[in-house]
């Protein structure tokens, strides 16, 4: 199997690495086009685009105009251990040991605006660039469109890699819409997690996400190749579903929490 996920706004480049290896991002000529596009833009005019506050305006605006190659371990951090927010508090990379880190390296990706698909270690600099950002760039609209099938093709060939056809979707919509469906050759199952409240059971956002990071780091940690091995999975309460759930996608639930 290979699991998709989303990345975080939320960034650390300054803890300490759990590992010294890293890999370099296949798709730098695409964010090097990407990174000169945004460096037309004023502070100003990045605060309107990503609708943030002028101050996020700045910061973004000087990570495009500081963002250069090579990456190395001097100005960059593997992926898996920069991004910071719910799916990452879930996904605990900086508890991984080795193998953990290998098994990750094969079976798990990061969607990203800016680097399109990234292994966990590759490197990446600083930047904040939703997927579904309006950004109209030379390739067209948005991003969607500057991407295109590239994404689909990279994820293929990962599925290809792993010997598998299963594609584990732990990703926002944002960012999985820009892999395109009818070009996967893979089946895709989506896990879904519900939470208890007031009575009622019902996606929520926070505990979403982090349930997200939680079953990723379940199938690292397990070394989880099936789909029948992701319904075992049971961490912080949740529980499979079977009358609720489908071959796409698979419900699990975890009552509310005192």
């Amino acid at each position: 199997m290979l699991t998709v996920i989303s990345p975080a706004k939320t960034l650390d480049f300054e803890s300490p690495l759990p590992t010294e290896d890293f890999s370099q991002p296949g798709f730098l000529k695409e964010s090097r086009q990407l990174i000169k596009e945004l460096r037309e833009l004023s502070p100003e005019d990045i605060s309107s685009l990503m609708k943030i506050s002028p101050a996020l305006g700045e910061l973004n605006h000087s990570r495009f105009m500081n963002w250069k190659t090579p990456f190395k371990p001097s100005n960059a951090r593997p992926a898996v251990l920069a991004f910071k927010g719910d799916v990452y508090q879930g996904l605990s990379a900086e508890d991984f040991g080795k193998r953990d880190f290998d098994f990750a390296q094969k079976h798990l990706r990061i969607l990203s605006g800016l680097y399109g698909l990234l292994r966990p270690l590759d490197l990446i600099q600083p930047y904040r660039l939703e997927m579904g950002t309006r950004f109209e760039n030379s390739k067209g609209k948005d991003l969607y469109t500057f991407w295109d099938s590239k994404i689909t093709e990279a994820v293929n060939e990962s599925l290809k890699a792993v010997k598998s056809d299963t594609l584990v979707n732990l990703a926002s919509n944002e960012y999985f819409k820009s892999i395109k469906k009818k070009e996967l050759n893979g089946e895709i199952v989506t896990p879904v997690f519900k939470d208890q409240k007031n009575g009622q059971y019902k996606i929520i956002s926070f505990y979403a996400k982090k349930a997200r990071g939680l079953m990723s780091a379940y199938i690292i940690k397990n070394r989880v190749k099936t789909v029948e091995g992701l319904k075992d999975f049971d961490w912080e309460g949740y529980r499979y579903q079977p009358d609720q759930s489908s071959a796409g996608e698979l419900v699990f639930t975890r009552k509310e929490i005192a």
